[in-house]
């Protein structure tokens, strides 16, 4: 059965009511080939420096969710052809990004799914700062590792427990 992040929602109302789902504000433009992806969350928080992400994505993803507070940053891409084919090389589920990617056309025809904010042509730097596994909030809601996120056509959804088993 297909992810419906909608479905998901009607399922869960106990859920949303009592704060252990949460929506997250429409904000992400869909660039991978996989509208529907979802797993357990890691999280980067960061600046215009995707060191970070590339150590990150080189190791095994399990079926994790990538996701990137990079500040809202429109001036950077994140992630680009190159990272996105390290992740599904690696098994990540998908990547969420708040900031950029570029190569949007290749990362288009590559099976991964992968949201942003926008698309910029420029790559940021390789300084590897930031910080790994915390809680990081955007789009009104909070993501804190090893939770679980769904992600379609319609939304995105954070969950504090599994929802598809």
């Amino acid at each position: 059965m297909p992810l419906s992040t909608a479905d998901l929602c009607d399922t869960h109302e106990d859920l949303l009511n009592d704060g252990q789902l949460r929506v997250v504000e429409s904000m992400f433009l869909s660039y991978g080939e996989r509208a529907a992806f979802n797993g357990p969350i890691a999280t980067l928080k960061l600046f215009e420096d995707n060191g970070l992400v590339r150590q990150t994505l080189e190791s095994p993803g399990n079926g994790r969710v990538l996701v990137i507070d990079g500040g809202g940053s429109l001036r950077r891409a994140l992630v680009g052809d190159q990272l996105a084919a390290l992740a599904l090389k690696n098994g990540w589920g998908g990547i969420v990004v708040n900031g950029c990617i570029r190569d949007a056309l290749a990362i288009g025809t590559m099976d991964i799914g992968i949201l942003a904010l926008d698309t910029h042509p420029r790559k940021t730097a390789k300084k590897g700062q930031g910080e790994s596994n915390v809680a990081v909030t955007f789009g009104g809601v909070t993501f804190r590792p090893d939770e679980w996120l769904y992600a379609d056509e319609d939304g995105v959804l954070v969950s504090a427990v599994p929802l598809i088993h």
